[in-house]
């Protein structure tokens, strides 16, 4: 257990490098999952172009969808968004520095799936099949078939053994030319996506650098603060369980003495459970901080401006005291 916990630490004290490599895990899965995928063109012409633009196009959007849900930020996101203003305002571009990380980890995936699905050709060539130029590759004279018997022919390429059409189109120089033009835009994919990731990732902090730096360190004080937030939640909600439990076994003493079992003692000294509870002993209390955290958070401030005097330690110890007490206050609040 305390190797799990261990190796748990380790992951939220290096989250940006975890989730790096979960990035890169489900770019090989993605890869991996496509290898693994049994193709299997309908060879209909009504259904060819649905088959392939879906094989295509949808396992990416559930990559993409997936690299969000297992993003811890998504959370952190959702929850500074839809928050109430309250005594803390909203930073947009904050946001939009959370939302453009997670979108460049969660891109990766679908960005292989595409990739080696067009280097691949079998989605290009069942979804294109029918919209070859026959008189280009093949015979161009039809043998007098309609335009509905030509398409219900080519079709039938993807599935060498249900294609008749041998003296309209070969059917390997029809494959040839599909997946040509397949591997083509696969190998154009892959250079535009090289060049976008190139520039957003170098170019994007050159022009807004302070910018860049202010949004990267509120996001991560976001996400540290909510972990440190559940933490204290988590730390309150099991004294006050174990002092209400306590408090239970205390009150039922003539039953533990008729049982000739002595009252247990009290986990934690008063001090420290007051400590621990931070004066909100009761469910409304509790309630009432929950739902002020939710509606007011605090300012992103620790001690107010106060005017010192400057005639010596007088002056010192008043702005100390004043200092002091700001900080109760703030520490009520939150």
């Amino acid at each position: 257990m305390d190797k799990f916990r261990m190796i748990f630490q380790f992951l939220q004290s290096n989250q940006e490098s975890f989730m790096n490599g979960i990035c890169g895990i489900m770019a090989l899965a993605s890869a991996q999952m496509y290898s693994a995928f049994d193709f299997n063109c309908p060879c209909l012409p009504r259904y060819n172009l649905a088959y392939g633009l879906g094989v295509l196009l949808v396992p990416p959007l559930i990559l993409f969808l997936l690299g969000f849900v297992m993003n811890n930020n998504v959370s952190v996101l959702a929850e500074e968004w839809s928050r109430p203003r309250g005594r803390r305002g909203k930073d947009p571009a904050m946001l939009r520095y959370m939302f453009c990380s997670m979108a460049q980890r969660a891109l990766v995936a679908p960005v292989v799936w595409v990739s080696v699905t067009l280097l691949d050709g079998k989605c290009v060539l069942c979804a294109f099949c029918t919209a070859l130029p026959v008189e280009a590759l093949g015979n161009g004279s039809r043998h007098g078939l309609s335009e509905r018997e030509l398409r219900r022919i080519l079709a039938r390429i993807p599935c060498r053994e249900l294609y008749e059409g041998q003296e309209l189109i070969a059917g390997e120089v029809a494959v040839r030319y599909l997946r040509c033009i397949s591997q083509a835009l696969g190998w154009c994919f892959v250079l535009l996506a090289t060049l976008l990731a190139f520039l957003v990732r170098a170019l994007r902090p050159c022009f807004t650098q302070a910018a860049f730096l202010k949004s990267k360190y509120w996001a991560h004080y976001s996400d540290m603060e909510r972990r440190l937030f559940d933490e204290t939640c988590r730390e309150h909600a099991r004294t006050f369980a174990r002092l209400c439990v306590h408090q239970f076994f205390a009150g039922a003493s003539q039953e533990l003495a008729a049982s000739a079992c002595p009252p247990p003692a009290a986990p934690d000294g008063p001090a420290e459970a007051a400590e621990k509870l931070l004066g909100i002993t009761h469910r409304g209390a509790v309630d009432a901080a929950l739902q002020s955290w939710h509606e007011r958070k605090p300012p992103l401030r620790l001690f107010a401006h106060t005017q010192t005097g400057t005639n010596g330690p007088a002056g010192t110890r008043a702005g100390v005291g004043t200092a002091q007490r700001e900080t109760v206050t703030y520490c009520s609040h939150v």
